[in-house]
């Protein structure tokens, strides 16, 4: 089995990484390990698989990111995804909602390393495929480092080698969501510390991280990056991953290339029943801070929601918006 080169991935969002998003994105780089969307350990065990799990063969390599605290459930579901084919289970111990605190999944976990290492065990005893962690640098009071720390070692312990660091801790109380991706301090400190003190383990640092210039930064000190909400509303900048990270002979994907090579994804998704817009909603900043890139949002968004919207309607936004980027080129050499 080849080894996953986390150099650079693209984070689990709720409602966003989706499976449409995820081919979407790996049109724009054929290198970074793309994360999925947060599946509970029962939901796996109890739901629709091939909706929640199912995914294109393009999107390798792709990781599955289970939400549980039972280590038997979370060992069955890991391998559920094994034989669906992802390339790495990884364990949510950060997020902070009340929902995901409700089903004792998520950030709450940090204080209880044992239980997240039973977890783990029972995950790497059930799969071949590698089984990784990410995590806060700490919740509400246990915000020491060296609770930190002890919480890496402990879970090292069960092999794990590889924990995904977003460097702020979590308020488990009286903070939303939202507050937590924004109020607690970023210490990125931290997070280098670890990898000082633990050079063996693979340390990804993520939170905050907004421009591969900032990935450059982080990545003398760490071993890979992740972003999450940059990559999703600037994805255009996935375009020059592969060639900064991976492949310096790669070519910087073009925005158009990507977007025609949906075309023939979105039809056989709309021929098996879904929507256009199931896939347009994730490509709407490609343009970000591009001529006419308000244009190409509204365009999207007033034509590709109907229940009858065609796929060429993407190519007709290409069409739109690159037209434009030559007139107004042409304009400005005159």
């Amino acid at each position: 089995m080849k080894e996953l080169s986390r150099k650079f991935c693209v984070a689990p969002m709720m409602d966003w990484s989706d499976r449409h998003c995820r081919f979407f994105h790996r049109q724009l780089t054929r290198h970074a390990v793309l994360y999925t969307e947060m599946v509970t350990a029962d939901a796996v065990l109890r739901g629709n698989r091939e909706r929640l799990l199912g995914f294109s063969s393009d999107e390798h390599p792709v990781a599955l990111q289970l939400g549980g605290s039972d280590p038997a459930k979370l060992a069955a579901a890991a391998e559920v995804g094994a034989e669906f084919g992802y390339d790495e289970i990884n364990l949510n111990v950060g997020c902070p909602s009340d929902r995901v605190q409700e089903g004792r999944f998520g950030a709450c976990l940090m204080a209880e390393p044992g239980l997240v290492a039973d977890c783990v065990r029972a995950m790497r005893d059930r799969v071949t495929i590698p089984v990784t962690v990410k995590c806060r640098i700490g919740i509400d009071d246990q915000d020491e480092e060296r609770d930190f720390q002890r919480f890496i070692e402990t879970l090292a312990d069960t092999g794990c080698t590889t924990f995904i660091v977003h460097a702020r801790k979590a308020w488990l109380k009286g903070r939303a969501p939202k507050e937590n991706r924004e109020v607690p301090p970023l210490d990125y400190a931290r997070v280098y510390r670890l990898k000082q003190a633990k050079p063996e383990l693979e340390i990804i640092i993520n939170g905050g991280i907004e421009s591969l210039d900032a990935c450059d930064d982080h990545l003398r000190h760490v071993d890979g990056v992740m972003l999450g909400r940059a990559a999703y509303h600037d994805p255009a900048l996935l375009g020059a991953v592969d060639r900064r990270y991976f492949d310096p002979a790669t070519p910087e994907r073009h925005r158009a290339e990507a977007l025609l090579a949906l075309v023939p994804y979105a039809e056989r998704h709309i021929a098996g029943g879904g929507r256009l817009s199931n896939i347009t909603r994730h490509v709407l900043g490609l343009y970000q801070g591009r001529p006419r890139g308000r244009l190409f949002r509204r365009y999207l968004s007033e034509t590709a929601n109907g229940i009858e919207a065609r796929a060429h309607i993407i190519s007709d936004a290409v069409h739109l918006i690159e037209r434009g980027e030559v007139a107004e080129a042409a304009q400005a050499a005159q």
